[in-house]
């Protein structure tokens, strides 16, 4: 199955046109040869007019094209219509997006008002209260014609309303029936939005996007590849625009590091037509991660073709790390393997952070590249291959890193070498630094690309100007694709009108805490929409169960309900204490939320 024109030379997936709106008028046009569409939403209440028209005034100013608010019932859907009103008449034409959970009616509602409805089938007249069960065709097929009744009404009404769809699963919500049948898989996942696009199609309605969110980008990137490969493979008229986004990325620097690893990488790969970052922040910083990741992806791609491109090495659709063999590189740390990544520092960059590694530190040269004896190569061109060494791509070629080191794993593989290789986030550097915002980017979608295909053994990031900064953004990538844990690992939402807590009042309370608790990792959800199944895989949850009220998990079981909001964060610690996963901060500067281990 093919995913993508070619993983060495970039070319936009060529789509139909979705449009939303009217595109003479505010409204946009996704997908065909349209610039890829920024959105993000609102964080306040639905219900609340003059606040969700002043969010949606300040989205729309610093260049958000739509704009989506939650309608978690039929009150709330219907207030929709307030608010367009208001809008219109303050000349804001953005198109509107109801995002529904649950309640068909509250669709059905929604619809009459909004340019665009999204929807998602893991909880759309379907069950989620992860129950186990076998199913025969016939009771599958039964549940199948009984959402097909549920769906079919919303999918007249946006044909005949002229509105837009958005079938978008998550990981975190896949149904009861689709976790049984198919586990908690990307194919799970494609599979669950395929049933509904069916529905559509069996009525003749074409005006749809797809999303596969997920708040792992590893899981992320391989669900819309494998999306992607199953439209090709159902013919031409398949080729719906896609939604891209990493869902419940958190906030500040792990929050962009996320979502540039799982936005960027499938960019990069020429998928995407419309994007959302979603940061538990003010909404409109959003936009400006969007438009600053948008900027530097032509930096990042090249359009030319490679001449005798090598076969595939790796497995698009299932995360494989590539085998590789054990080398040492400094006293008690080897490479390859079943090994962590390392992080590799230049004599420079290592003799100017060395005197401010704290003893024990986990933030820490791992390697000096000029005491390693690494081969450099050209992939494009044979090489001879020697055991026993490490290998990476060599400075100044005019490739794109990407390109270069798929490249260079393929070269290996048809070696039958297994040299474990050394990830550069750049291979030139600019005349004039990057700023620390476009450095953070490029190299999080270089390195993160690369890592969610199984490349690498070593990184080493020289885009940041500082030594410091740099070896920080190593490991920080490193932790976001799910490849080392040296801090506290967040799971934590964007806000939004569902939300039953201040989000990012608590998540820094939270942090505060707990920031320095080593390999543990807490989901903090503000309702239960994706809350239990995007925590599957985290230690620890603090869901918000009624308002002022907080349910408490431990992985996707809950154990602790209604805790008042002033209680719960002492009732975390006391969670994670009962389980044994509490150490106490060790200095104060831990205390005051520096990561442990960290430099002094």
């Amino acid at each position: 199955m093919d995913y993508c024109f070619s993983p060495f030379t970039y070319r936009k997936r060529e789509t139909r046109e979705v449009i939303v709106g009217d595109p003479s008028n505010g409204g946009v046009i996704i997908g065909g040869d349209n610039p890829v569409v920024r959105q993000s939403m609102l964080t306040a209440d639905t219900k609340d007019t003059a606040t969700c028209v002043q969010q949606t005034l300040d989205l729309v100013e610093v260049g958000c094209q739509i704009v989506r608010i939650t309608a978690p019932n039929v009150k709330a859907a219907s207030n929709l219509q307030s608010i367009v009103e208001e809008l219109r008449k303050r000349d804001c034409r953005v198109p509107i997006v109801a995002d529904i959970h649950f309640l068909p009616s509250a669709a059905l509602e929604a619809v009459k008002w909004v340019e665009k409805i999204r929807i998602n089938p893991g909880n759309y007249a379907d069950k989620k209260k992860f129950a186990t069960r076998e199913y025969t065709d016939d009771e599958y097929q039964e549940e199948l014609d009984r959402i097909e009744e549920e769906f079919t009404p919303l999918v007249l009404l946006c044909r005949e309303l002229g509105r837009a769809l958005r079938i978008g699963t998550n990981h975190g919500s896949l149904s009861d029936r689709i976790m049984n049948r198919y586990g908690d898989t990307p194919l799970g996942m494609v599979e669950s939005a395929l049933e509904f696009a069916r529905i559509a199609r069996k009525n003749d309605f074409h005006n749809f996007v797809f999303s596969m969110k997920s708040s792992n980008p590893k899981v992320m990137v391989a669900c819309y590849r494998l999306l992607v490969a199953r439209l090709n493979e159902l013919g031409p008229d398949w080729n719906y625009p896609i939604h891209l986004g990493v869902t419940e990325a958190g906030d500040g620097e792990d929050g962009r590091i996320k979502s540039a690893i799982g936005i960027g990488s499938l960019l990069a790969d020429g998928l995407g037509d419309t994007i959302r970052v979603s940061l538990t922040e003010d909404s409109p910083r959003e936009i400006k991660v969007c438009n600053d990741l948008l900027q530097q992806m032509p930096a990042l791609i090249s359009t030319s073709p490679v001449a005798n491109p090598p076969a595939i090495a790796w497995d698009p659709f299932e995360y494989h790390r590539r085998p590789s063999s054990v080398l040492p590189l400094m006293e008690g740390i080897e490479c390859g393997g079943e090994h962590p990544i390392r992080v590799i520092m230049t004599r420079d960059g290592f003799d100017k952070v060395s005197p401010r590694i704290r003893p024990g530190a986990d933030v820490r040269p791992e390697g000096i590249y000029e005491d390693l004896g690494v081969l450099e190569v050209d992939p494009r061109e044979d090489f001879d291959i020697r055991e026993g060494c490490i290998v990476t791509v060599r400075d100044g070629l005019d490739l794109p890193v990407i390109t270069a080191f798929r490249m260079l794993a393929c070269r290996l593989a048809a070696k039958d070498a297994s040299n474990p290789i050394l990830l550069k986030d750049c291979l030139s550097f600019e005349a004039t630094p990057l700023t620390p915002e476009a450095a953070l980017l490029r190299a999080s979608v270089n390195l993160g690309s690369l890592i969610c295909d199984g490349i690498g053994d070593l990184i080493l990031v020289r885009g940041e100007s500082g030594a410091g900064r740099s070896l920080e953004l190593a490991f920080n990538i490193l932790q976001a694709a799910g490849s080392r844990s040296f801090k506290t690992d967040y799971v934590a939402c964007p806000s939004c009108g569902r939300t039953l807590f201040n989000l990012q009042e608590v998540t820094a309370r939270i942090k505060a805490r707990t920031d320095h608790l080593k390999g543990v990792k807490i989901a903090i959800m503000g309702c239960i929409v994706n809350g239990p199944g995007e925590m599957a895989d985290a230690d620890f949850g603090y869901v918000g169960g009624a308002p002022g009220k907080i349910n408490l998990y431990v992985g996707k079981t809950p154990v602790k309900f209604n805790i008042p909001e002033e209680e719960a964060v002492d009732r975390l610690v006391d969670l994670i204490r009962e389980h044994g996963k509490w150490v106490d901060p060790h200095t104060e500067e831990d205390q005051a939320g520096h990561p442990a281990g960290a430099m002094s």
